[in-house]
């Protein structure tokens, strides 16, 4: 069987440039569940990408984001399995999701949010040892899913940029 040559255009079209995720491979890697660590360490909240903490859970944006802006919103509670999931804290989620959707919409100006969980590695979690619900922003004619079933390179806006826009506006709405 012979060697098939690819050309310039076919092997540039199964590339995404994402340069946030330079700090994935070069970064030292954290022992243990990667949201107890951050829950357990306030002081590094800004190293972390905190953008906000009370009682109950903690928002912080997605390393690895869909699209800029994409943040989580997760209980300080370990647990995988939802159902485990005091009704006190999964209510407050809710409604801090609610006030993340605003916050998105308004201080993103984005056109739309998905919102989702996915519990367990079979459901394609990514951490699957700690719940967790991502909002992800869009825009008409945003990427979508086109980095997945478009060979499409996407290029992201500069991540700090955007933490940094998203933590001054969360006093406004998560005061």
């Amino acid at each position: 069987m012979g060697r098939k040559e690819i050309s310039y255009n076919q092997s540039m079209e199964n590339i995404l440039y994402a340069p946030w995720r330079d700090e994935y491979v070069t970064n030292q890697k954290i022992e243990g569940c990667v949201f107890c660590h951050i829950s357990e360490n306030a002081d590094n909240d800004t190293t972390l990408h905190v953008l906000y903490t009370d009682k109950y859970c903690f928002i912080v944006m997605n390393r690895y984001p869909y699209t800029p802006g994409h943040f989580m919103i997760i209980p300080h509670k370990h647990t995988d399995a939802l159902e485990n999931l005091d009704s006190e804290t999964w209510l407050h989620m809710s409604a801090l999701a609610q006030k993340g959707v605003k916050l998105l919409k308004e201080g993103l100006n984005a056109q739309g949010v998905n919102i989702g969980m996915n519990l367990g590695k079979a459901a394609g979690a990514g951490i699957a040892e700690h719940i967790h619900m991502h909002l992800v922003p869009r825009w008409e004619r945003d990427t979508n899913f086109i980095t997945a079933i478009g060979k499409t390179r996407v290029y992201s806006t500069d991540f700090d940029k955007i933490y940094e826009k998203i933590l001054n506006l969360m006093p406004k709405y998560l005061p």
